[in-house]
């Protein structure tokens, strides 16, 4: 699923401000991937770690 910050934000009632800023860190950490200019799609380490089989704590930002 690919969805802009302004779905997202009028989904999770936030503001779009606060979903580009945690956008922002969730693509760093390689759990998000940018599309194109102002679209967002999981990653697989995105998926991963909303099943319980990835935890973020236990490695750097770019490990597998």
């Amino acid at each position: 699923m690919i969805l802009s910050p302004a779905v997202i934000a009028m989904n999770i009632e936030k503001s779009r401000d606060e979903v580009n800023r945690r956008l922002s860190i969730l693509v760093e950490h390689d759990f998000v991937t940018r599309v194109q200019r102002g679209y967002y799609e999981i990653t697989e380490r995105g998926q991963r770690y909303l099943t319980g089989e990835f935890d973020p704590s236990a490695s750097s930002p770019t490990d597998e």
